[in-house]
């Protein structure tokens, strides 16, 4: 085979002892090129480095690992059992290096999600501030509210507030221990537990009271004020004599009319026109008026007349304007007394004559 022109043979590398390969290169194998270079020339040389050639039986173990891959195990037994009696070799075990990087990354990882939840938390705390800050002022109000109306409730229907005391007030003709004793079924029941339906059943008996009004004194006081009926006259039924008041309710029974009460004629009993056009009268008269009146009577609404003591009447008309006329006939009588004159007529209070 032709070699290429500037072609030189390198000769065959000597193997030296110890394994090294000569580099050293015979001058008379250097071949001059085209155009007559010279024989031996340094361009021409090609200088190569040494080569470390590992020998199989000579090489320690410490090489090992450049050749092959031994198990750790049978590196550990080698290193322990394989020395000589009594020497110390430690006991080293080889980590991998990727298990602890694992590990620091999930830490890591672990660490910033805290550090981010950390940073929430206190981004909502800051932006809740005042909404916080508002439900716990409304949170103390509201538990004081439920405290107070826990203590108010638990205090009102607690013994403590059990009935103990009935004081009546307005009580004249009616005697008030009657009515003290009307109450006996309701004492130790605590007083917002006392209604008004209790109030009026222990009252129902009670003919004579017109009206009446509870009061409560804590801890244990119900105080009872009643307004009685007031009497306007003295009809006279099959029954003998009855004290009635404006609207016929019988408040007494009587063998004789009493000073004051007037004797009560209408055609329709306590049920007509009549009766109410006289009691109303009656009641608008003034005390001293009243406690000369001896009788009166009314066969319509608009027809009502009075008798004052000695048999002197009185014209008085419907019983519209009743005050006024009250007030005028007073008048009336301060300038012409009953026993100067024979009558008066006040049913046109504007004109009042009398006669």
């Amino acid at each position: 085979m032709k070699r290429p022109q500037g072609f030189e043979a390198r000769p065959p590398r000597r193997i030296l002892p110890g394994g090294r390969a000569s580099s050293e290169v015979s001058p008379t194998a250097a071949v001059p090129g085209r155009r007559g270079r010279e024989a031996g020339g340094v361009a021409d040389r090609v200088t190569t480095e040494p080569i470390a050639v590992v020998g199989g039986a000579e090489a320690p173990h410490a090489s090992r690992d450049l050749q092959e891959t031994v198990p750790l195990g049978d590196l550990r037994r080698e290193l322990v059992g394989g020395g000589s009696k009594g020497s110390a070799v430690p006991d080293l075990v080889a980590r991998p290096d990727h298990a602890g990087d694992a590990k620091s990354a999930r830490r890591g990882v672990a660490a910033a999600e805290r550090e981010r939840r950390r940073y929430e938390r206190q981004e909502v705390r800051r932006f809740t501030k005042r909404s916080r800050r508002r439900r716990l002022v409304w949170s103390v109000v509201g538990g004081a509210l439920a405290l107070l109306v826990v203590v108010v409730v638990g205090g009102a229907y607690s013994p403590l507030m059990a009935l103990r005391e009935v004081r009546v007030e307005g009580a004249a003709r009616i005697p008030a221990e009657q009515i003290v004793a009307a109450f006996e079924g309701e004492l130790g029941t605590p007083l917002p537990l006392v209604t008004r339906d209790d109030v009026h059943r222990a009252l129902a008996d009670f003919s004579l009271i017109e009206t009446y009004s509870t009061e409560t004194i804590p801890p244990g006081t119900l105080v009872v004020r009643i307004v009685e009926r007031t009497p306007v006259g003295v009809i006279e039924t099959d029954r003998g004599l009855e004290l009635v008041d404006g609207a016929g309710v019988v408040i007494d029974r009587l063998d004789a009319r009493p000073d004051g009460q007037p004797l009560i004629e209408t055609p329709g009993g306590i049920a007509s026109d009549g009766f109410r056009a006289v009691a109303a009268t009656v009641r608008s008269l003034p005390a001293e008026i009243r406690a000369l009146l001896v009788g009166a009577s009314a066969e319509t609404a608009d027809d009502v007349r009075l008798e004052l003591a000695g048999g002197v009447p009185v014209v008085w008309g419907g019983a519209g304007d009743s005050a006024t006329k009250a007030a005028v006939l007073a008048r009336l009588m301060a300038v012409a007394p009953p026993d100067t004159v024979s009558g008066y007529d006040v049913s046109s209070p504007e004109s009042a004559v009398t006669y």
